[in-house]
C-alpha cells in the first residue's frame, strides 16, 4: 500500500512512525512532513499547497495512493475529506461537515445539548456587549472561548471576572484569533481532572483508544498559560474501566449516532476531551482528529497494526476486534522554544537527538523543526516529543526525562513534572 500524510507536527511524527511499522505498507508521502520524519523508514517528505486541496487530490491520484491519513484539524475543517471521497479516494477523516464538531464549539455544544450529552452549561455569544453581561451575571470563574479553531490557544479559565472580560476583549475586539473569535462561548467552570479519550470510528462502529492525560500549562505545577500541550502520559489512572464504559456510552456513541442524526457521518479519529469528577464524566471539547501530544503516547502503546484499523474505518469496516493494547505505559515530554506560548525565536541549532533516539524504548518525536546547512534546528514553540515506553508511568517518566537530558538547544523550556497527577495518585 501507499500511505499519504498530511501535516508535519509531533502528531504526524508519530503517526507516520506507527504507519512505517505495517507491513501493509510499501511507501508514505508526507506533505509537508518534517526532519525526523523523513529519517523514518518508507517515508518521503513532499511540498505541496495544502490550501489547494484538488493539488492534493491530484497527487493522490498521480501516486496511485491507497489510503490518506490526515493530521491537522484546519486541514479537515477546510473539507478534504469531501474532495477526496468524490473523487473515489480512500481517507482516514471527517467529512467537512462532521468536522465542524471541532471547528465551531457553538455547533458542538449546542449538538451535546440537544442530544443530552452531558457538558458544561454554557451561552453563545456573537457581540461583546452580551458576553460581558452574562459574565457579569454569572460571576467566575468562567471559561471563554474563542468559537473557532485557535491551535488549542483559544481557551481561557478565567478565575476573576477581570480576567473573563480582558478574554472577552482578546477575542472580540482586539481579534487575537482573527474570525474564530467573531463568537464566543461562555462555560461553567467544572472542577475535576482532566483526560483525553480518542476513539477510531467508521461512522457505525467507535472503538476506544487508550486514555490519556495531557499538560496545558506552561510551567510546572500547572501554572502559567495555556499552551498546545507540554507533555501526556497513557494510560490515565483517573480514567477508570468504569468510567471508560460510561463515556463510551454516554458520550462517544451517542455524539456519533447524534452527528448520523443530522446528517453528518463521521469517519476517522474522534477525540473527547473530558472532565472527570467522582463517577461523573462530561464533555470538556471535540476534537475531529488525533490529539497532540496524545498521539505520541497512546500509539506506541498500539498492540495492532494502525493501518489496517484506519483502512477499516474509511471503508465501513471497523471491528472492535482490530484493536488491542500493550499493557505498558508512556509518557511525553515536550521541549518548546523560549518564551513559548508567546514570542520565542528560531534557528537554534539541537543537538543530541541520535543519543536520545539510541535509548531503548525511547523515540524522539519532531513537532517543530527544520533542517538547515546540514543540522536540525527548532522551527516552531513546542520543538520536540520525547517520549518513552516502559512497564508503568514512573519507569516511563525516567526514560523520558533521560532522553530529554541528552538532547540541547539554547534556551529550551520543558517541564519537569509530567505524569505528576498519576505518580501523586498512588
Amino acid at each position: 500500500m501507499n500511505i499519504l500524510l498530511i501535516g508535519g507536527g509531533g502528531r504526524e511524527h508519530a503517526l507516520a512512525w506507527k504507519i512505517a511499522q505495517s507491513p501493509l505498507v510499501q511507501s508514505i508521502r508526507v506533505v509537508p512532513g518534517n526532519p525526523g520524519i523523513a529519517e523514518l523508514p518508507k517515508c518521503k517528505c513532499v511540498s505541496l499547497n495544502l490550501n489547494d486541496l484538488n493539488e492534493i487530490a491530484d497527487y493522490a491520484e498521480e501516486q496511485s495512493i491507497d489510503l490518506t491519513v490526515v493530521g491537522p484539524e484546519a486541514t479537515l475543517v477546510a473539507g478534504i475529506a469531501d474532495v477526496f471521497r468524490s473523487r473515489g479516494l480512500p481517507i482516514f477523516g471527517p467529512n467537512k461537515n462532521a468536522a465542524e464538531l471541532e471547528g465551531s464549539k457553538a455547533f458542538s455544544k449546542n449538538l451535546m445539548q440537544k442530544y443530552h450529552i452531558p457538558t458544561a452549561a454554557f451561552k453563545v455569544c456573537t457581540d461583546i456587549d452580551s458576553a460581558k453581561a452574562f459574565v457579569e451575571e454569572q460571576g467566575a470563574p468562567i471559561v471563554v472561548k474563542a468559537d473557532g479553531l485557535a491551535a488549542g490557544k483559544g481557551v481561557v479559565v478565567a478565575m476573576t471576572k477581570a480576567e473573563a472580560m480582558a478574554a472577552i476583549d482578546d477575542m472580540m475586539a482586539d481579534h487575537k484569533f482573527g474570525e474564530a473569535g467573531a463568537r464566543v462561548v461562555l462555560e461553567e467552570f467544572m472542577e475535576g481532572e482532566e483526560a483525553s479519550l480518542l476513539a477510531f470510528t467508521d461512522g457505525k462502529i467507535v472503538v476506544p483508544m487508550v486514555a490519556s492525560q495531557d499538560h496545558k500549562r506552561v510551567n510546572d505545577g500547572d501554572k502559567g498559560p495555556n499552551t498546545g500541550g507540554m507533555g501526556a502520559y497513557a494510560p490515565a489512572p483517573v480514567m477508570t474501566e468504569a468510567l471508560r464504559i460510561k463515556a463510551e456510552e454516554t458520550i462517544l456513541k451517542p455524539v456519533i449516532a447524534a452527528l448520523n442524526k443530522e446528517g453528518r457521518t463521521y469517519c476517522g479519529c474522534l477525540y473527547a476531551g473530558l472532565m472527570i469528577k467522582g463517577d461523573s464524566v462530561k464533555v470538556v471539547e471535540f476534537n475531529c482528529r488525533f490529539g497532540d501530544p496524545e498521539t505520541q503516547v497512546v500509539l506506541p502503546l498500539l498492540d495492532s497494526d494502525l493501518v489496517q484499523i484506519m483502512l477499516a474505518c474509511a471503508t465501513g469496516t471497523l471491528d472492535a476486534s482490530m484493536v488491542k493494547w500493550k499493557n505498558q505505559a508512556t509518557v511525553c515530554v515536550v521541549m518548546a522554544s523560549g518564551g513559548y506560548p508567546g514570542s520565542y525565536e528560531n534557528g537554534k541549532v539541537i543537538t543530541g537527538l541520535k543519543e536520545a533516539g539510541a535509548m531503548e524504548n525511547v523515540v524522539v518525536f519532531h513537532a517543530g523543526t527544520k533542517e538547515k546547512d546540514g543540522k536540525v534546528v527548532t522551527a516552531g514553540g513546542r520543538v520536540l516529543g520525547v517520549t518513552a515506553l516502559a512497564k508503568d508511568i514512573k519507569s516511563a517518566k525516567n526514560a523520558a526525562y533521560g532522553a530529554v537530558e541528552k538532547i540541547r538547544f539554547e534556551k529550551a523550556h520543558y517541564r519537569k513534572d509530567i505524569a505528576w497527577r498519576a505518580l501523586f495518585r498512588k
